[in-house]
């Protein structure tokens, strides 16, 4: 069985294709799956890094608004990109197309469509995305995480699947004291785990910046991402007062397994692979959506969680001055925490990626290959 998995330019795109490709090779270990990537996004560093081969295509975004003259070059690259898949499509031979969003699985799919190849699409977010959005008629399976997503798509080639994560979130052998002890923390006091690490942390990461003395001041242990962007900018900014004693500062945790158990309540974006992580986890968050992203998804990813009091939701523009006191205020309120865990896993879904592989590989088999 061979398999094509196109899509990236974020960790929310490429994280989720990963596990399904692992949930397949768990299911079939001699399938041979080949990814096809947008040349110089990360999915062409972070798929190799996870085994599996990549074909990079000249794609890329289009250009807001889309009317830009700008776009005739993005549709010229769409097309370049589309005629060099066709070419990966023949001498591969895939017996099933699976596309992840982002710029690549748009011309991945088409060409894989034309071709006669089977397609199923995996929309991670409650707005769906624009390129998934175009290729919906062509897709036999359209995998979702949330409800009321007949209005991108239709409705009968929809299955709730919940998006997969990173499997090895989930350890059980791991205890909230030692993973404490490991960021030098007090497992007798409440923890706030803040996880920035891209472009889009910034605002978070200067909510902080603003709030030293009042962390300083709190019961509250914090457990701080910056991102590696923000790194240097922001040990000047620590450099400049006593870094509160409270205050754990690093640019990446490997180790997120451990963070998150040592974690109480988690500050985060609200992009749908991060929330999909919450929910499995049963973790209380606060969602700080980002502004910056394309048709304002992350604000509907939060809302469908805040709508079911699985989450607090904090504005961008409104976390400067609020977004630490509200942590603190929710981290030491402890029937607050329960109640937003406890609904927050309820909304998780286990076993998703495996639940898309059984698809993928239903779909493989039930067309011949032309």
């Amino acid at each position: 069985m061979k398999i094509i998995i196109s899509g990236g330019g974020t960790g929310g795109h490429i994280f989720p294709a990963v596990s399904i490709a692992n949930a397949v090779k768990a299911l079939d270990p001699e399938a041979e799956i080949l990814f096809v990537g947008a040349l110089g996004r990360m999915e062409m560093q972070r798929v190799p890094a996870a085994g599996y081969d990549i074909v990079g295509l000249p794609v890329r975004g289009l250009i807001r608004p889309l009317w830009s003259p700008k776009n005739i070059g993005v549709l010229w690259d769409f097309l370049r990109a589309k005629y060099k898949v066709k070419s990966v499509i023949r001498n591969f031979r895939p017996d099933v197309a699976v596309g992840v969003g982002g710029y690549a699985s748009a011309a991945t799919l088409n060409a894989a469509y034309e071709m006669h190849i089977p397609c199923l699409i995996q929309e991670q977010n409650s707005f769906a995305g624009l390129t998934n959005k175009t290729l919906a008629n062509k897709a036999d399976k359209i995998c979702v995480a949330y409800s009321g997503m007949d209005r991108f798509f239709p409705a009968e080639k929809i299955m709730m699947t919940g998006n997969p994560v990173r499997q090895n979130l989930l350890n059980p052998s791991l205890s909230r004291a030692e993973c404490c002890s490991a960021f030098g923390l007090d497992p007798s006091r409440p923890v706030v785990l803040i996880v920035g690490g891209s472009l889009g942390a910034r605002t978070i990461n200067e909510s902080v910046l603003s709030s030293l003395e009042k962390i300083r001041k709190s019961p509250v242990q914090f457990i701080w991402q910056t991102g590696g962007y923000y790194k240097e900018k922001i040990a000047a900014e620590l450099a400049k007062t006593e870094k509160p004693s409270n205050l754990y500062v690093t640019d990446f945790i490997s180790a997120m397994d451990e963070a998150y158990k040592a974690a109480d309540l988690v500050i985060s974006r609200a992009g749908a692979s991060s929330i999909s992580e919450l929910c499995l986890l049963g973790k209380a968050s606060i969602l700080v959506p980002s502004p910056n992203v394309a048709e304002d998804h992350q604000t509907h990813n939060a809302m469908a969680l805040v709508k079911r009091e699985a989450a607090l939701l904090v504005k961008d523009s409104d976390a400067p001055s609020r977004l630490i006191r509200q942590a603190i205020e929710t981290v030491t309120n402890p029937a607050a925490l329960t109640m937003l865990g406890q609904n927050a896993r309820a909304m998780a879904f286990k076993d998703s990626a495996e639940v898309i592989a059984k698809e993928v590989i239903k779909l493989a088999n039930a067309k011949p290959k032309k």
